[in-house]
């Protein structure tokens, strides 16, 4: 069963058809899904948007440290993820601060990690509904 706040997400997000009624992608939607699909598939991009929906808004720097990488390296990660307008930035000072504006985007992190963790749980031999 899904929590109240996944339900209000997921009415946030998708405030369009459900997959099912929607026509057949066509090559030029399936190769633009696609590219969204390969900006994402970055384990570094993932932690840092995960660190950014734990903590809503984060600099570089503690976008840095929470990875344990660089802050020039992060800064190019972000780029790629602001180029797709997954997220927004702003300046204050010195820092650059960035947060998620695209709340699909969190939603697919949800579904991908409770993905993962059920293709772990049945390769283990273990089913969800058991």
């Amino acid at each position: 069963m899904k929590s109240k706040t996944a339900k209000l997400t997921e009415v946030d997000c998708c405030d369009k058809p459900s997959l099912k009624e929607r026509p057949l992608l066509s090559p030029i939607q399936a190769g633009g899904l696609a590219a969204v699909f390969k900006v994402l598939a970055n384990d570094t991009r993932l932690r840092l948007l995960h660190a950014l929906v734990r903590a809503d808004e984060l600099c570089v720097t503690d976008l840095a440290a929470s990875v344990g990488m660089k802050p020039q390296a992060v800064s190019n990660q972000l780029q790629r993820l602001s180029d797709l307008g997954i997220l927004a930035s702003r300046r204050e000072g010195n820092s650059i601060y960035y947060r998620l504006v695209d709340l699909c985007v969190r939603s697919l992190l949800d579904q991908g990690l409770c993905l993962m963790e059920e293709v772990s749980e049945r390769s283990r031999g273990r089913y969800c509904c058991d």
